[in-house]
């Protein structure tokens, strides 16, 4: 298994620079920098973050591969057979919040997971998916957006891109707010039972995806003209945004509680954010249609079909 394991880290070190190439690319005007960082119970990892660019208020792309001799309560709260085990978790994770209102905020991320223990079978999985964030919602958006999940689901079937745009239907939902953080795309976790070479398989082409599901759309809505009430509902929307991460998020959990660097952690957080006391859009605006149709368990592809 550890010459597998070498083989993920590198693919995923590479999924970081193809990905970081693209975005710089489309922002044209900031660049990625990079932050190497060493972890002291074992691994770490490289973040690359880009801000006040000509597309990205902020953005951060990470790469981490941390390991230690015992899990924490979020990774065996649900899997007590895993206590006791020491552990390696690798990964890239990303998430990119534009200036321009009218560009979606996007994440990513894919990952491997490994627990071992002498004498005994190593445990492990893959997981991941992308997910999309719109303060103003366009149906062909969230059609092409959809469009290349199922694309990047093909090598598991046809069963697998219904089940996983479920997942992230339901993963991805604010509980205390009663609505979705966006409109969905993909989530998996815990994948193993198609085997070591179509799990790593079905990793890369969902990593692989992301700019073709993402930089179709920053082309279409960079142009768009915006102004502080645009700007004003965005902050609002990212408090959402924030709230899920910090209360919800696994990979946030499980982060903070590894050890792990935080700023790398919190990376995915918005540049600049707002809470208004019982804020509510004023009905039939773009704002209130951004909730009433867009943030619902839709079928975008029925959508594309009808």
């Amino acid at each position: 298994m550890q010459h597998r394991t070498a083989e993920i880290k590198a693919y995923l070190i590479n999924l970081q620079d193809q990905i970081c190439d693209g975005l710089a690319k489309a922002d044209g005007k900031a660049e990625f920098i990079n932050d190497e960082w060493q972890r002291d119970e074992g691994g770490g990892g490289r973040s690359r973050v880009i801000s006040d660019g000509g597309i990205f208020e902020k953005g951060g792309v990470n790469f981490s591969h941390v390991m230690g001799a015992g899990l924490p309560a979020s990774a065996t709260a649900a899997r007590p057979e895993l206590a006791g085990r020491s552990f390696q978790a690798m990964g890239v994770s990303l998430v990119m919040h534009p200036n321009n209102p009218y560009i979606p905020t996007s994440h990513m991320n894919v990952r491997f997971f490994i627990a071992e223990k002498p004498g005994e079978k190593p445990v492990w999985w893959f997981g991941g998916g992308f997910d999309l964030t719109p303060y103003y919602g366009f149906d062909e958006d969230c059609i092409h957006w959809h469009r290349v999940a199922k694309n990047a689901c093909d090598c598991l079937g046809d069963e697998a891109y219904p089940k996983y745009k479920q997942w992230c239907d339901d993963y991805f939902y604010i509980k205390h707010r009663q609505e979705p953080r966006g409109i969905g795309g993909l989530f998996f976790d815990d994948l193993n039972e198609p085997g070591f070479d179509l799990s790593f398989e079905f990793m890369r082409s969902v990593g692989d995806a992301y700019l073709a599901a993402y930089l179709p759309i920053i082309e279409k809505r960079r142009s768009m003209s915006f102004g502080e009430h645009e700007k004003s509902f965005q902050k609002i929307r990212r408090g959402r945004y924030v709230e899920f991460n910090l209360v919800y998020d696994r990979g946030t959990l499980f982060g903070l509680q590894t050890g792990g660097r935080t700023e790398s952690i919190l990376m995915s957080l918005p540049a600049e954010v707002s809470w208004q006391y019982n804020w509510q859009p004023q009905a039939g605006t773009e704002e209130a249609k951004l909730t009433d149709y867009y943030l619902q368990s839709r079928d975008w592809l029925g959508c594309e079909q009808g």
